[in-house]
């Protein structure tokens, strides 16, 4: 009997070297953005120190992925709907997630997670900073983007990830957040760039994914627990994010097929396992 094969997941880890810098608020927009053009997005949230997506959305979680793992919950159980085409996964603040690989239940979860594998794209919101749990999640992602703002802390810290990211792979993005313009932007981008060719080695490909303006509609947004790309869809940072996702969509392009085992949510938890 022929395999089956589909479209596969493409999995984006959205990261930083610090917290505060907007990575969660980017994650989100860029989420709802990407559905709202009608691809099947699951954004999980694994900062698991500081999950937050739920207040990102406005929305209640009751058991997140651990219940699903202790056998507490099926994945169908746990899963948000926060609109068409897009699914929340909450994560656990945590890392007993992986003192479940070699169970019976996390065997049972795998089967379950099968019902994620129609996902084109999973954004996976990690926590910031250079932690073993953190750097699992960028080993197993086919993107990584790093999220910084123009503070010379963040700067710091984002080099940083970059710098411990970069042993295992050769290709990274970033995102500048909160610019007051291009020049600024381009100014911290070309910085880090820089300091990375001189100490890392041109083997690493860091490229600009985007930048998104420092804009008070941002702000409320997030102090209201709304949406910022679907009350100012309009906004300079709108449009900014527009470009990300649109790039994003580009990439879609040239993923190829892969056996369902690689799709979805089981997909990602076989590479954190593999990884682990």
């Amino acid at each position: 009997m022929a395999e089956t094969f589909l479209a596969r997941t493409r999995f984006i880890a959205i990261t930083s070297g610090k917290g505060g810098v907007g990575k969660s608020t980017i994650s989100s927009n860029l989420s709802y953005l990407l559905a709202k053009k009608g691809f099947k997005v699951a954004i999980f949230d694994a900062d698991l120190g500081l999950a937050n997506l739920d207040v990102m959305y406005n929305v209640r979680v009751k058991k997140n992925i651990l219940h699903v793992l202790k056998g507490e919950a099926s994945v169908k159980e746990i899963l948000i709907p926060i609109r068409r085409n897009l699914i929340l996964i909450p994560g656990e603040s945590g890392e007993e997630i992986f003192n479940f690989s070699d169970s019976h239940l996390f065997e049972h979860f795998m089967e379950d997670a099968h019902i994620l594998d129609t996902m084109d794209i999973m954004i996976i919101d990690t926590g910031a900073g250079i932690s073993e749990s953190t750097q699992l999640f960028l080993k197993a992602a086919d993107e990584v983007i790093v999220v910084t703002v123009p503070d010379p802390a963040a700067i710091t810290d984002a080099y940083a990830t970059i710098k411990v990211t970069a042993r295992r792979r050769n290709k990274i993005s970033m995102i500048i957040n909160q610019v007051r313009s291009d020049r600024e932007a381009y100014g911290v981008f070309n910085k880090i760039k820089k300091v990375a060719q001189k100490n890392i080695g041109d083997h690493l490909q860091l490229e600009m994914m985007g930048k998104i303006s420092l804009d008070s509609k941002v702000s409320e947004s997030v102090k209201r627990r709304r949406i910022f790309i679907k009350e100012y869809p309009s906004s300079v940072p709108g449009h900014e994010l527009e470009v990300i996702a649109e790039k994003i969509v580009a990439g879609l392009e040239r993923t190829g097929y892969r056996r369902p085992r690689e799709n979805g949510l089981s997909g990602l938890f076989q590479r954190l396992i593999d990884h682990f």
